[in-house]
């Protein structure tokens, strides 16, 4: 009688209160818990050292043969190394203050921008590390001086790139400076033969003749002999650079130029027409269809894909042209 009368009255039945008071206990327990910790893909580094001892790791690597390494995120690991270092002067000002750090700090700044092809960044780095009178400052000068080297060879690139067309720089005064820029590279790889830097400049004599072929490919319909040369120069990428990361890339652009001489003949001679020759058009057929294989039947190579994918777009067309020229 008195239960029924205290619930008449409003008051809450025991089994209720139990229950709000077992969600208000956990509840608290649950605002007293420490967050997990966070994934290691997204946390911070935590130590100066921890950031330059994967730096130092990847400085050595040959990037000429293999592709850049990645670190745990997936990213660029000289990219990455050069950012972390760039967060912990911003996150830890107060405690670096001090300049204890400095020439190491900027020394493995210029080691990170390097490898980024940052050279002229790279260079005023290391001077900076020069500053102090410390282990690295020689290293420091001697990194400096083939960075400025470099960064005037990428100087000369650049004006060939603005003035390559449609500006007023002839094809003679191109190769000129292309050859100038070759010199340089070869002076700076007799002071380089036994470091890292010859990975570096293995790199850099590799794209002058990758552009040196792409301005070749550009201007082949100027001269007679300008698909000759412009298929020398794709030859010769191949062959000098079969050890390089980028051999795929260099078979790929000599394939797509074949393809390129094969639509334009016929293009020029129609299938339909006398002028058609069957043993030429089967010539450059061939040659295309032989590098986009050679690549596709690669397993584990970034271009397979890509040269399976162009191999069965060009049959198409190749088939396209049988189909016009025999069917009846």
């Amino acid at each position: 009688m008195r239960a029924a009368e205290r619930q008449a009255d409003g008051a809450c039945p025991r089994p209720v209160m139990k229950a709000l008071c077992l969600i208000a206990l956990l509840m608290l327990v649950a605002c007293n818990t420490p967050p997990p910790p966070p994934d290691p893909l997204h946390r911070p580094a935590e130590s100066l050292l921890e950031v330059m001892a994967v730096l130092r790791r990847h400085v050595p690597d040959d990037t000429y043969r293999y592709a850049p390494a990645v670190d745990f995120t997936g990213r660029n690991v000289y990219r990455a190394s050069l950012l972390r270092l760039e967060n912990l002067e911003r996150a830890h000002g107060e405690s670096l203050r001090a300049g204890t750090w400095d020439e190491t700090i900027a020394f493995a700044k210029g080691r990170a921008l390097e490898r980024l092809r940052a050279y002229d960044l790279a260079g005023a780095s290391f001077r900076n590390a020069a500053r102090y009178d410390g282990t690295l400052r020689q290293e420091a000068l001697r990194s400096a001086a083939i960075c400025d080297a470099l960064a005037e060879a990428l100087t000369l690139d650049e004006s060939v790139e603005e003035d390559a067309f449609p500006g007023p720089i002839t094809r003679d005064e191109a190769f000129s400076t292309y050859d100038t820029r070759d010199a340089l590279l070869e002076h700076i790889a007799r002071d380089a033969r036994d470091d890292h830097y010859r990975f570096i400049i293995q790199e850099e004599r590799e794209r002058l003749v990758m552009e040196r072929a792409e301005y070749l490919v550009a201007l082949r319909r100027l001269t007679s002999d300008g698909d000759v040369r412009a298929l020398a120069a794709l030859q010769r990428n191949v062959v000098d650079h079969r050890d390089s990361k980028n051999a795929n890339r260099h078979l790929l652009a000599l394939a797509d130029l074949y393809r390129t001489l094969s639509e334009e003949y016929v293009l020029v001679r129609p299938p339909e027409s006398l002028l058609f020759d069957p043993a030429q058009f089967e010539e450059l057929v061939a040659s295309a269809a032989r590098l986009y294989e050679s690549v596709s039947n690669q397993d584990g190579a970034p271009e397979k894909l890509e040269a399976a994918q162009r191999l069965e777009a060009f049959l198409a067309f190749t088939l396209r042209v049988d189909r016009d020229r025999f069917s009846p």
